[in-house]
């Protein structure tokens, strides 16, 4: 499995993943433990493992940097979590491309991350509602959706709830700007643009 993914990737733009069906925690368990540089899921019985792009990677660093900016500039107390499982024993699991605890550490993130190539997207909201991640965000086909927990469901909405300046419209600017432009210019002109708000 590992050797496929690795042979069709390369660098590549598009990410490339493969879905396990009738699988069991414990393979779960050994297949991410041995091959870390892949992103995982567990969920009914089912392993999704995908091997992110070049462009995949570009845009999560892209965000990660905007979200860590906003909370040095808003002195928000972050815990960055990266791709780190996020999992309830035996089952489900999942590897974000990013995640965040704020004000505290916690167990389960107040926020994660999901950049969208190939697969995935709000049907993974699933995964995360049974986690109880309390906002998930996506981008996906160059578009952000924000999706916040309330009760017991998602509910789409147009700015985040865990940084509150950080609207749609906002971050969709910036994050696009990560295929053609450097970090630290967009760091720059982020930051600039925030203190004007």
């Amino acid at each position: 499995i590992m050797l496929l993914l690795r042979t069709k990737n390369n660098f590549s733009d598009t990410d490339k993943t493969i879905t396990l069906a009738d699988v069991t925690w414990e393979v779960y368990l050994e297949l991410s433990e041995q091959n870390p540089e892949y992103r995982y899921s567990f969920y009914k019985n089912v392993i999704t493992v995908m091997s992110p792009s070049r462009n995949h990677e570009r845009i999560k660093k892209t965000i990660a940097i905007l979200i860590e900016t906003y909370c040095q500039v808003e002195q928000i107390q972050f815990f960055a979590f990266g791709s780190g499982d996020i999992k309830k024993s035996k089952e489900v699991a999942k590897q974000p491309d990013e995640s965040y605890c704020f004000d505290n550490e916690k167990d389960i993130p107040d926020l994660a991350i999901e950049v969208v190539f190939s697969s995935g997207g709000v049907k993974d909201l699933e995964k995360y509602k049974a986690l109880n991640v309390k906002e998930v965000w996506f981008w996906e086909n160059n578009q952000l959706n924000i999706y916040l927990k309330i009760d017991s469901n998602y509910t789409e909405a147009l700015s985040s709830s865990c940084l509150p300046k950080l609207s749609i419209g906002f971050l969709s600017k910036y994050i696009s700007q990560g295929f053609n432009l450097d970090n630290l210019t967009i760091q720059n002109k982020f930051v600039k643009e925030l203190h004007n708000l």
